[in-house]
């Protein structure tokens, strides 16, 4: 668990680096400049993977799915460990299921991911500047996504989907920011480093319509699966079955790995593709 608290460490070499090739599709673009994030005094970039049927069909409108660490979901030449393979899965989706959806990619902060994805401070990360960083999502991001491509901006449309910290900060976006997104991936939530939103979530009243999938590997080490499990009972007072699932992968461990291969059905039970 503690290695995903900081992005990547320098490394020694005798011989030059070699970029890794890219792996991304075609549907996938990366936006500059960087977006400025106000009250950070940072900017960010922005990673934009479009559906297959956007160009040919003018009209259309489309569910937004918002991700973080946007530098590993598309292409393994900017991935920290691999990639989500996000492009391929959407494609593969559209071809099996009709579902189309535009997804944006927040990259991450690098030394100050600890720090933008923390909800609350804790010792080992540091202050936390989540919430600066999810207002920086509401209110720079989405308007800025919604103005410039065919989105379907309503809740119902607006998904939020997240790893590790990335998990933690989407949990809070929806104590937050629950008129904004809808339906939550959760996977791998690292639910040690903010304990606190146990206790806000059952004091919460989520709003209606929620859908929150739950995931994390047996094999993460640690209190993941047991914190995930007791989350997932938390949610199960307030949320009626079928906007709620959890998936426990049983040989399955903290990595981009594991959330390529869990992220098809979670999409899926999200967006109520079965």
């Amino acid at each position: 668990m503690q290695r995903r608290l900081v992005l990547a460490l320098p490394l020694v070499a005798t011989l030059p680096a070699v970029a890794a090739p890219s792996t991304a599709l075609s549907s996938v673009q990366v936006l500059e400049p960087p977006v400025p994030m106000p009250g950070l005094n940072r900017s960010r970039t922005l990673r934009l993977c479009l559906p297959p049927s956007y160009a040919s069909e003018p009209s259309k409108r489309y569910p937004v799915i918002y991700m973080h660490d946007g530098q590993n979901l598309f292409d393994a030449a900017t991935g920290f460990a691999g990639e989500w393979g996000v492009d391929e899965t959407m494609a593969q989706l559209a071809r099996d299921t009709g579902f189309e959806a535009i997804i944006v990619g927040i990259d991450n902060g690098g030394d100050k991911r600890n720090t933008e994805m923390a909800p609350f401070d804790h010792k080992e990360l540091g202050k936390a500047e989540g919430a600066a960083y999810l207002d920086f999502i509401v209110k720079t991001v989405k308007p800025f996504i919604d103005a410039g491509w065919r989105t379907r901006p309503e809740r119902e449309h607006t998904a939020l989907i997240g790893s590790s910290l990335g998990a933690l900060i989407s949990h809070a976006a929806m104590l937050w920011h629950g008129e904004v997104f809808s339906r939550y991936g959760l996977f791998s939530p690292s639910y040690w480093a903010a304990p606190q939103l146990f206790e806000a979530t059952a004091r919460a009243a989520l709003p209606a319509g929620t859908r929150v999938q739950l995931y994390c590997g047996n094999r993460e080490g640690g209190s993941m699966a047991g914190q995930t499990r007791h989350m997932h009972r938390q949610f199960a007072r307030q949320l009626r079955r079928e906007q709620l699932n959890l998936h426990i992968a049983a040989d399955a461990e903290h990595n981009e790995a594991a959330w390529r291969a869990a992220l098809p059905s979670a999409l899926r039970f999200l967006f109520r593709l079965d």
